[in-house]
Parts: structure tokens; C-alpha cells; sequence
């Protein structure tokens, strides 16, 4: 019987979490080649353009997460998919970039009912040994069909047209809508026949002290936004990568996607091994390969080490990901909005680290490294904050 908290449950929520990030992958990842192709966007357009949508997304996490903890679960299922389907259909139609603009607003609004709800989710319910488990499965399912959309995209617009970034995803949101709509049904027949949802257990003795918790929450806080700077800021800047290694949006998505697939191995390698749990000499290490692998990928000027440096980026990425995703479920019982509050960090890294790098290419243009260099020494200071923070927990 398929109730909210068994094992069937959770898989069809994994089922939902894979097929909307390969979908939001296809639209997000590559409109930025459709809009340099379509309408002469630049790099600093681009990056402008990413900017817009952190903030967007960064406000409406927030938000997303709050409803779905109040209104429910399938409630936010049911907007952010009706959002992401107009969102996609309008974008298909659209002929002048403000209205790609606005759609993708949209769409980026519709994501942030969806991930939060999803979290909370796969993690509630689960007890200390089984709550690692379940937000490995979740991070595993996702970032395959992430690295697996950033992979084929390239192939798929050389073969059915830039179109394809609209229309694909937009079949895929109608169907995950209506699997939202049946497993909210199906469940609430099964209440109604008296199946009770699984009980939250009680906190495992062995966890560290709320101090302790509370550091790590905040440190993965921290430093999940400031991997997405890092993130956000790379792949806007992919169609100019591709363009400096004269490579076409099939072999860009091919060379540009390693990275993905280094973050599934690091999501597979913490998901079967715990002894990073609050631990902190892992979390620093993480962002100290960020910061260097994130300079060697924009600034030095090979390809050869551009692949190179995309297997350590997508390490520490993995990482600390994993760690704010896991710190904010493991921390509290309102799982809702503490989803809201780790996918809002992600929007505060998609709209600084972009914003920074645009306006570096704005007013310094005869430094085409401006933005990268600027944008790493964003991290650099949240590699300082991240130690300010262990430092006064110690």
C-alpha cells in the first residue's frame, strides 16, 4: 500500500525528483546557447540574465518552502508544475528576449515549490540511519538525470532544434503534474481506509550536540550558496566557452557535463560512506578545491585542464551540497521550510555570483577574466566566513 513515509511512497517521490531535473536541465543549461544564437547574448549577457533568475529563485524558495510546510506537499506540487508548464509553452512562442526572460522567471518560481516539498518529502519520517540513506537516494537520483540532461542536450538540439529545450520539458511537467495528482489521490484514499502515515521517530541518542548541529547548519548554509556562485557563474559562460574551443552545443554539452558526473560519484560515494557526517576538515577541503578548480576552469585557457579541473569542481560541489541538504533535514522537524531555506541559499549563490561576474565584465571589458577572477574572490571570502563560523563554535 502506497502510503506517505513507505518505501513506494518515497520511491515515486525519487521518480518525480529525476525527471523534473533532467527536464528543468534541458530548458535551464541551454537556453543560454539558444539566447546567444537567437538574440547575440554575450557572456555578460548571459551572466546578467542567470543573475535575474538567482533572484528570483532566491525569493521564491523562501516562499516555496513555507507553502508547501502549511498549504501541503501536493499543493506545491500542483503550482510549481502548472507554473512550469505555462512557463514552457510560453517560452516555445516567444520571438523577442524579454519574453524568454520573464518565461524563464516563471519557470524558475515553479522549481522552487517543487524541490522543497520533495526534500521534506523523502526525509520525513526517517530516523538517524535511515534519514542519510534516504537523501542519498534522493541526491544520487537527481544529479544522474542532471549530469545525464547537461550530457545529451547539446545532441538533442543539433538533431530536433533549439525548440527542443521547451517542448520536452513542458511534456515532461504535464505528466509529472498528473503523477503528482494521482499520488495525492491515491494517498488520501489510503488515509481514508485507515493506513496511517509512518511516525516520525525519536531523535538517535548518537547524534552530536545541538551546538555542534547548529554549527554545521550554518557552515553548510554558508557554503552551499557559495557553491552555487561558482555553479551559476560557470554555466552561463558555457556558450563562450564553447565558442573560445570552437565547440558545438553537442561536444560542448559532451566536454562541459564532466563535472556532473563527478558530483553523481561523490553523491554515490557519501551515500554508502557516513564518516564525513560532521566532520569538519571534509568540508573545508571541498571548498578549498572549489576555489582553485573554479579559477583553472575560466581563466587558463586549455581545454586539458578544463576537463581536469571539472572532476574536482563537481567533487567539493557534491560535497557540499550533500552536507547542506543533509545538515538541513537533520536539524529540524520542519522540513518544509528548512528545504526553502537550503534552496533559497542556492538562489542567494545563482544571483551573486553571476551578478558579480556581469558587472566585472561591465565595467573592466579589457579584462576578459575580470569575471571569473572576481567571482573567485567571492569565494575566497566565504572561505573565510566558513572558518569564522568553525571558529566560534570551537
Amino acid at each position: 500500500m502506497i502510503t506517505p513515509g513507505s518505501r513506494p511512497f518515497k520511491a515515486i517521490c525519487f521518480t518525480i525528483g529525476g525527471a523534473t531535473s533532467f527536464a528543468t536541465c534541458i530548458y535551464s543549461y541551454y537556453i543560454y546557447f539558444f539566447m546567444r544564437d537567437q538574440f547575440g547574448f554575450n557572456g555578460r549577457d548571459n551572466l546578467a540574465f542567470a543573475a535575474l533568475n538567482g533572484l528570483v529563485y532566491m525569493i521564491s524558495a523562501w516562499q516555496g518552502g513555507r507553502f508547501g510546510q502549511r498549504r501541503g506537499y501536493f499543493n506545491a506540487f500542483k503550482f510549481g508544475f502548472g507554473a512550469m508548464i505555462l512557463a514552457s509553452a510560453a517560452a516555445s512562442q516567444c520571438h523577442f528576449a524579454l519574453g524568454l526572460v520573464l518565461a524563464t522567471a516563471l519557470l524558475n518560481v515553479g522549481m522552487c515549490f517543487i524541490w522543497p516539498a520533495l526534500e521534506a518529502l523523502v526525509s520525513e519520517g526517517e530516523d538517524a540511519v535511515g534519514l542519510p540513506r534516504m537523501v542519498g537516494t534522493y541526491n544520487v537520483v537527481w544529479a544522474s538525470t542532471n549530469a545525464l540532461a547537461l550530457f545529451t542536450g547539446g545532441t538533442l538540439v543539433e538533431q530536433f532544434g533549439f525548440k527542443t529545450i521547451f517542448y520536452l520539458p513542458g511534456a515532461m511537467f504535464v505528466g509529472l503534474l498528473a503523477l503528482a495528482w494521482w499520488l495525492q489521490r491515491y494517498t488520501e484514499a489510503a488515509h481514508a481506509a485507515g493506513h496511517q502515515p509512518l511516525q516520525a521517530p525519536l531523535p538517535d541518542p548518537h547524534r552530536p550536540s545541538p551546538a555542534k548541529t547548529r554549527a554545521f547548519l550554518h557552515m553548510a548554509w554558508l557554503s552551499n550558496p557559495v557553491a552555487y556562485v561558482a555553479i551559476n557563474t560557470f554555466i552561463p559562460m558555457l556558450p563562450t566557452l564553447a565558442t573560445h574551443f570552437h565547440l558545438t552545443p553537442m561536444f560542448a554539452g559532451f566536454a562541459c557535463s564532466l563535472w556532473g558526473f563527478a558530483r553523481l560519484g561523490t553523491f554515490l560515494t557519501l551515500w554508502f560512506w557516513t564518516g564525513w557526517h560532521y566532520r569538519f576538515r571534509w568540508l573545508v577541503t571541498a571548498f578549498s578545491l572549489l576555489i582553485v578548480s573554479f579559477a583553472a576552469i575560466l581563466i587558463v585557457p586549455s581545454l586539458a585542464v578544463m576537463l581536469a579541473a571539472q572532476i574536482f569542481f563537481g567533487g567539493a560541489i557534491g560535497l557540499i551540497y550533500y552536507s547542506s541538504l543533509f545538515y538541513s533535514m537533520d536539524a529540524s522537524e520542519a522540513k518544509g521550510d528548512h528545504g526553502g531555506i537550503h534552496e533559497a541559499a542556492i538562489g542567494v549563490g545563482n544571483c551573486i555570483g553571476p551578478g558579480v561576474g556581469a558587472l566585472s565584465l561591465e565595467f573592466l571589458p579589457q579584462y576578459s577574466h575580470s569575471g571569473a577572477a572576481a567571482v573567485s574572490g567571492l569565494l575566497v571570502l566565504g572561505f573565510a566566513g566558513l572558518l569564522a563560523i568553525w571558529k566560534a563554535a570551537k
